[in-house]
């Protein structure tokens, strides 16, 4: 893969790295650095990519270590009364985002990137280092406290 193909493939998946940070991190500063951060890391590691098929799996990876790795440098910073609640996206069902952050991380991370990013099982689990039977685990748990957290407050999709 040439410069030119790797750099347009990241320009591509920038709504992805966003939309994955925000799963993790509440404060729209925090995401940018954090995507920029976890960009910057990728282009200068670009050689250790095994496999130009798995750049996003790969790229994601590097996000969420980044995302993490600010989280914990602003824990020693901020309070967290201090922070602020996360900003629904323009095009969101403010309930069901709602209802979404107000989810467990454990949950919310592999649901945002299976049901919305539309990553496979295989890729999450390489993601995120954790087995498939876990992974599965975690999903269908998550769309049950969803259920259940949608059944309580009768939102309407």
């Amino acid at each position: 893969m040439t410069q030119a193909e790797f750099n347009a493939r990241i320009v591509a998946m920038q709504d992805t790295l966003y939309r994955v940070s925000t799963t993790i991190l509440p404060q729209l500063c925090d995401r940018e650095d954090a995507v920029q951060g976890a960009i910057e890391k990728a282009i200068r590691k670009r050689h250790t990519l095994r496999k130009d098929n798995a750049l996003e799996a790969w790229l994601t990876r590097i996000l969420i270590n980044e995302c993490y790795s600010l989280l914990r440098r602003r824990k020693r910073e901020l309070l967290f009364d201090d922070v602020p609640e996360r900003e629904v996206a323009e095009d969101a069902n403010p309930d069901l985002y709602q209802l979404f952050t107000s989810l467990e991380e454990t949950y919310r991370l592999p649901m945002v990137l299976h049901y919305v990013e539309g990553y496979t099982v295989d890729e999450i689990c390489r993601m995120l280092r954790m087995p498939k039977s876990t992974l599965k685990s975690r999903l269908y748990r998550g769309k049950q406290l969803l259920r259940k957290a949608l059944e309580k407050e009768e939102v309407f999709l």
